[in-house]
């Protein structure tokens, strides 16, 4: 790849073309590995920071925690190829599978809190390894002319297990003794499932594509705008997901409700990123409305004014707190839509090595944007939640809506 700025549909690598062989199998298998994973997941975060509220630790330290997950996954993102160029795809997803259920049964074993950071933090960065080369799997053995689909579907699978994650958790109770165990379950039955991920091809860029910190500067430079993009989408989608629970009890929800708002902003993921990726594709093949990636960028825009709408909704959730599950609802939705359109971008641009760098820049500036809004809004929360919590939101929402508008137009 140019280590310069390319034009759009350009890039370093060769447009992708037909599906690798086994194709089909090697998605049904990442996506059932992924789905199962990930419910343990998004049950565990809110278990875990429901259960340190009722240990009495403040909010912040909470939000805190539930950052160095986050924290874990951006620590391990930009090493992600040089991984998976080591190990091989599938060995690294199997690698990825396995250690969330040897540090989820940490939590079985101790209450200590540093050593919850430290499991949380092991866990995060696992997910996060298997989070990129998913992401790039997908994309890459998709159907050029179906890739929106394909990629809508996985992002909206993901989405469904924000919802399921925590409902399960409420049906069982966060009290539960056994709670953790459906987690630790859940996790197990994902690692079983990655074992059926077929042999997968070398990628074509294995042993010359850049890895590491240098291949993903590289993808930065090609792709700057998806800084903004994965940044935006995190902070709402992910991070704001994190501690919605913390929110709605600063909201005089009780503990149900206020677990239940993780549900909702799940649904607006599961809901929207589907017909997002449809109406990518659909736009594309009509050329009516520009080439691809510009149709792509009509639609980021489109998200990311959704995204700064809902936000200017937040000083009024304060004196009507039902107003606070749509308002989840569309952080969670846009959010996930943002994210979905700029993998499907890239995905149609790059492939092997190379794409994995691309989605390594992606998820990195996801990942920010997840850090960063569990811990600062957990401090506004608890330092000004009438109007220090209401401005950290604009001062994200803004910015990206002003950003992705000038691309627009110049594109």
């Amino acid at each position: 790849m140019s280590a310069h700025p390319l034009p759009p549909g350009h890039s370093g690598t060769a447009l992708p073309a037909a599906p690798p062989p086994h194709a089909r199998l090697g998605l049904w298998a990442i996506f059932g590995s992924t789905f199962f994973e990930l419910v343990g997941y998004f049950m565990l975060l809110p278990l875990l920071l429901l259960r340190l509220k009722g240990a009495d630790v403040s909010t912040t330290l909470a939000g805190l925690f539930a950052a160095s997950g986050w924290v874990g996954v951006f620590v391990i993102t930009p090493f992600a190829s040089a991984i998976t160029q080591r190990l091989g795809r599938r060995p690294t997803l199997w690698l990825a599978a396995a250690v969330p259920v040897v540090s989820t049964t940490g939590f079985l074993f101790t209450d200590w809190l540093p050593a919850w950071f430290v499991l949380d933090f092991i866990a995060g960065a696992a997910s996060g390894l298997r989070w990129v080369l998913a992401e790039a799997v997908v994309a890459e053995f998709a159907p050029p002319q179906q890739r929106g689909r394909m990629v809508g579907l996985f992002e909206t699978m993901v989405g469904t297990t924000f919802v399921i994650g925590p409902a399960l958790l409420a049906w069982v109770g966060p009290q539960n003794p056994l709670a953790l165990w459906l987690v630790l379950g859940s996790l197990a039955i994902g690692l079983l499932w990655s074992l059926l991920i077929p042999p997968l091809p070398a990628a074509a860029d294995a042993h010359s594509a850049r890895v590491g910190l240098h291949g993903v500067w590289l993808a930065l430079r090609a792709h700057p705008l998806i800084m903004t993009v994965g940044f935006v989408g995190g902070f709402f989608e992910s991070g704001l997901t994190s501690i919605l629970p913390l929110y709605g009890l600063s909201l005089g929800l009780g503990v149900t409700a206020a677990t239940l708002l993780v549900s909702a902003s799940g649904l607006g993921s599961a809901l929207m990123m589907l017909p997002a990726g449809l109406l990518a594709d659909r736009m594309s093949a009509a050329r009516r409305f520009g080439d691809a990636h510009a149709v792509r960028l009509r639609l980021l825009h489109g998200c990311a004014a959704i995204t700064l709408l809902a936000t200017l909704v937040i000083p009024f959730v304060a004196q009507t707190p039902w107003l606070a599950a749509p308002v989840a609802f569309l952080w969670g939705g846009a959010g996930g839509c943002l994210y979905t359109l700029a993998m499907i971008d890239i995905g149609s641009r790059e492939e092997g090595i190379t794409l994995v760098n691309s989605t390594a820049v992606l998820v990195l500036s996801y990942t920010l944007g997840g850090v960063l809004a569990p811990a600062l809004g957990a401090a506004m929360l608890d330092w000004a939640p009438v109007l220090g919590f209401p401005a950290l939101l604009l001062a994200v929402a803004g910015p990206g809506w002003w950003l992705l508008r000038r691309a627009h137009r110049a594109g």
